[in-house]
């Protein structure tokens, strides 16, 4: 029997979704182990194998078949831009993509200044800002502490994740529009949709009806 491969996206993400799946019977002992050097973890009873990769490898692997179904947040199956099925929204690891700056950079944005925005999500920006502000902007990419920008003069604003805001408080900053709310989400593979649908569908209702009635 082939197995059905399933991404999770390393750290507290993929303890969540182990959590999640362990409720609906779909186990995975070996990877509970924090020692393992492992990279795939099988549970041969069920047919089913696991592997942990980078939140934003975790879409590519489920577009090219490498994984049927994969889970990260939707920040990253929104930068990746990757052809696939984004099919549960499971709940957690809960919070929102905002742009943010000084208060004062409120005024630019609603005269649609052009201004130089940095992030570590530049197509995630640029949809925001070019389709539905349709305002030019600079977009920089960055990769460590967003919030440093603006205070260094390299950007008016950032476009970043926003959790409890209490980062950007600390620095003087503040969430200026919001750009859309983020969760952890299932992916599914195209073709692993149609091939693996009664294996596929079969776990996705099961985690469906699990977050049902788990819902208040």
């Amino acid at each position: 029997m082939r197995y059905l491969t399933i991404a999770l996206t390393k750290g507290r993400l993929a303890l969540r979704t182990l959590d999640l799946l362990e409720q609906i019977g779909i186990t995975c002992a070996e990877m509970r182990d924090e020692n393992s050097r492992k990279l795939i973890f099988t549970n041969e009873e069920l047919g089913i194998r696991f592997f942990l990769a980078k939140a934003n490898d975790v879409p590519t692997y489920v577009e090219y078949g490498a994984a049927d179904i994969g889970i990260c947040g939707r920040d990253t199956i929104l930068e990746e831009g990757r052809k696939l099925y984004e099919v549960i929204d499971l709940g957690f690891g809960k919070c929102r993509m905002c742009v943010c700056g000084p208060e004062s950079a409120g005024e630019l944005l609603k005269h649609h200044e052009l201004i130089r925005v940095a992030t570590k999500y530049p197509n995630i920006a640029k949809d925001y800002f070019y389709n539905r502000k349709h305002q030019t902007v600079e977009i920089i990419k960055l990769n460590g502490s967003i919030e440093l920008a603006p205070l260094v003069g390299l950007s008016e604003v950032i476009v970043d994740i926003v959790e409890t805001g209490s980062t950007l408080r600390e620095n003087g900053l503040t969430v200026l529009e919001e750009i859309c709310s983020l969760s952890a989400r299932v992916i599914v593979n195209q073709v692993s949709m149609k091939r693996e649908n009664e294996r596929v569908g079969m776990l996705l209702k099961n985690l469906k009806a699990l977050l049902a009635q788990n819902t208040p």
